[in-house]
């Protein structure tokens, strides 16, 4: 996993018990099994045969062979094989190791805020009308629960919650719609929580105090 715009490492850790030269061996990155990351062929990077997307954005290590992905974006997400042959003769190669990872993307949703629909003044017998929404993240989130609080006891509900995807950035915005009577009893206070997926965890509104 890794964060929006950040660097990604990825390893393709090779013991090489047997100290084979680096001038004795092709290293390649590839995703999705067509997409050639980075090369180093016989001890010299090799940047002819590179994906469009990957020119200028990659950097090896080879004391810990580590490909180094700078400023990962979304479209980056996927499955990552890391090849090493090693030159036996002028004819003869074989492939000495083979590792695969896959990448996933986090992108930070904003903290979920509560906004009162409804206009007027609140009647006894009438609604709250409440959104909450939240954006900017990625991936899409799991789902969202209001939390309705009152002398120390919570009720939770799961809301339908609208979800759409910038065209361009690809990441999510997320609303959801509370319709509930005006509480009468007490005070009351209603929350909204956003569960995010890849154990990511949860993110809570601001309270709303009624």
């Amino acid at each position: 996993k890794a964060f929006l715009h950040h660097t990604v490492h990825l390893s393709c850790y090779f013991s090489n018990s047997q100290k084979i030269d680096v001038k004795n061996l092709i290293i390649f990155w590839q995703k999705d099994t067509n997409k050639v990351v980075h090369e180093v062929y016989y001890g010299q990077e090799k940047h002819e045969n590179l994906s469009p997307e990957y020119i200028n954005r990659t950097k090896v290590d080879m004391g810990k062979w580590t490909l180094q992905l700078l400023n990962a974006g979304i479209e980056d997400e996927g499955r990552y094989q890391c090849i090493i042959i090693h030159k036996i003769t002028e004819q003869s190669r074989e492939v000495i190791h083979n590792s695969e990872c896959s990448l996933h993307i986090i992108a930070n949703y904003s903290q979920p805020e509560i906004a009162e629909l409804h206009t007027g003044e609140l009647k006894p017998n009438g609604y709250l009308n409440l959104s909450c929404s939240s954006s900017g993240g990625y991936p899409e989130p799991r789902e969202m629960t209001w939390l309705i609080s009152h002398e120390n006891i919570t009720h939770s509900s799961i809301a339908h919650m609208d979800v759409s995807q910038d065209a361009v950035t690809k990441l999510y915005n997320v609303t959801s719609r509370l319709d509930i009577p005006v509480p009468t009893k007490s005070r009351t206070n209603i929350s909204c929580l956003l569960h995010l997926r890849e154990q990511l965890g949860s993110l809570v509104s601001v309270p709303l105090g009624i």
